[in-house]
């Protein structure tokens, strides 16, 4: 009798052990998924918007820089071509495609190697911004995301011309930067992409522009990169 009381109390303190082994894997895995939603929900989105201002920023930093570096010495006639005809009537006006492609490439050049540069410290975020909650992202210490590449620099530029007085043009060239960067944050990998706009030059142009340049961009058809 005292040998099957004593392996009754064990077996039933031996099943009270399973029972709460059960318990706590069973909370463990209930706060696991908890979460796991409530960062789905509500902090990746925060932390999404707080990396892509940092991403954004550090891009910016980068075109300037390179913009220092690469257009300090370009001016509106090395970009474009005005032909005046006999009459002193403006024929036609067209882009320098050799040199805005060489342009484009330093560009690119530039901007990917001082983006991967910046990037090697990552994004740093405050802390707070894992609460989820907007007043409290910017609150306590920063937490810092890895930035695993740089994906993608493109330059595009374009043009534009609006009219200035009788028979004035004026005739603006913007350079289109865009940049995709990967950033490892608790949600999993994230491509952030920024687009940063550059004014390259721009001149007064004296006499009438022909109406087929009118809402028509000189540099659409010229392919960069």
């Amino acid at each position: 009798m005292v040998s099957y009381a004593r392996y009754y109390r064990y077996k039933r303190k031996r099943g009270s052990s399973k029972k709460r082994i059960i318990v706590v894997a069973c909370v463990f895995t209930a706060v696991l998924v908890f979460l796991t939603i409530f960062i789905q929900r509500n902090v990746s989105g925060v932390l999404y918007k707080l990396s892509e201002a940092s991403i954004r920023s550090m891009s910016t930093a980068a075109v300037n820089e390179t913009v220092t570096q690469t257009l300090s010495d370009t001016d509106y006639d090395s970009l474009v071509t005005i032909t005046y005809g006999e009459d002193s009537r403006i024929t036609s006006i067209s882009a320098n495609a050799y040199r805005v492609n060489l342009l484009a490439r330093k560009m690119v050049a530039g901007t990917t190697q001082l983006l991967a540069e910046k990037g090697t410290g990552g994004v740093k975020v405050p802390i707070g911004a894992f609460t989820g909650i907007g007043f409290l992202s910017g609150a306590g210490p920063k937490v810092t995301f890895k930035i695993i590449a740089v994906n993608r620099v493109e330059c595009t530029f374009r043009s534009s011309f609006q009219a200035a007085g009788i028979n004035q043009t004026v005739h603006s060239i913007y350079l289109d930067v865009t940049s995709e960067v990967s950033v490892v944050l608790p949600s999993g990998t994230k491509k952030i992409s920024t687009v940063t706009e550059v004014m390259v030059a721009e001149s007064l142009i004296v006499g009438e522009v022909p109406d087929i340049y009118w809402g028509k961009d000189i540099f659409s058809q010229i392919k960069t990169g």
